[in-house]
């Protein structure tokens, strides 16, 4: 099994709030590390846009109930924070359940 290079990192969430966070190294000419605060933006912009593509297809197969469920893992790149669709053993993750009918 191959061990990820993880560090911590601080997280910029809102004006107010910064959390502390495990990230994985995906390489890149800068890294990031404890002292540099990384804006948590891309992270929650990748939610948005998965959020946004399967809410598009539910509006055209139109199903009475939907659920979703995706793991996320932050990664650090370059000194940037990117989000990868992840389960615990480096598969992607996402369960998506429909239902039609009564």
């Amino acid at each position: 099994m191959v061990e990820e290079d993880t560090t911590i990192v601080p997280l910029k969430v809102s004006d107010r709030v910064t959390i502390m966070a495990e990230a994985v190294a995906l390489g890149g000419e800068e890294r990031a590390g404890v002292g540099d605060l990384l804006d948590f933006d891309g992270v929650t912009d990748a939610i948005e846009a998965i959020a946004t593509s399967i809410t598009g297809t539910f509006d055209k197969v139109k199903p009475k109930k939907a659920a979703v469920e995706f793991s996320l893992k932050i990664g650090v790149e370059s000194g940037k924070l990117t989000s990868l669709l992840v389960k615990g053993t480096g598969e992607g993750n996402l369960k998506i359940t429909l239902e039609w009918g009564d």
